[in-house]
């Protein structure tokens, strides 16, 4: 029987282009290449066309390298006996962690442009959504410390927010 979750988070990689917007993109590059391509063929220098050509498939393999790193995922999970941290890789390779939460200690670092997330327990340390930007990681520091502390409390004990603890 597993108990009630106290924290859930899934955590993945933004992308902020769309699979239209990255069609539009790649037709808008592709129309532009050949257009310049075209007139350095029509000019006499038509090696430049096989180039352009080039420029635009590069593009693309990028966008799908990037799409593909997209498939990653972290998956927090805190109950009522351990915190879960459940990684797997953008080729579904996966890594688990099982930390007993009383021990379990945030550390985010607060250095402009860092902000890394580490989970510490028993003097190992787990990072945590290196994928996230700097706000988002400092809000799931806050968000893991406020679901730790609640996880701590006595059964019955009436639960006031972190900031007044």
């Amino acid at each position: 029987m597993t108990s009630q979750p106290v924290f859930a988070a899934e955590l993945k990689p933004h992308r902020s282009l769309g699979r239209r917007g990255f069609v539009i993109l790649i037709a808008f590059v592709a129309l532009v290449n050949f257009a310049a391509g075209m007139a350095f063929f029509l000019a006499g220098a038509w090696p430049v066309l096989g180039f352009c050509g080039l420029e635009v498939l590069l593009l693309w393999l990028a966008f799908r390298f990037s799409y593909a790193q997209a498939r990653a995922r972290e998956y927090v999970l805190l109950d009522g006996s351990s915190l879960t941290i459940r990684r797997v890789s953008a080729t579904g390779q996966q890594q688990q962690w099982q930390l007993q939460p009383y021990w379990v200690r945030v550390e985010c670092d607060d250095q402009p442009d860092s902000h890394a997330l580490t989970l510490w327990s028993h003097g190992r340390g787990v990072s945590l959504g290196r994928f996230l930007s700097p706000p988002e990681r400092l809000e799931l520091a806050e968000a893991l410390r406020e679901a730790l502390w609640r996880w701590r409390q006595p059964k019955g004990a009436g639960l006031r927010p972190l900031d007044l603890a």
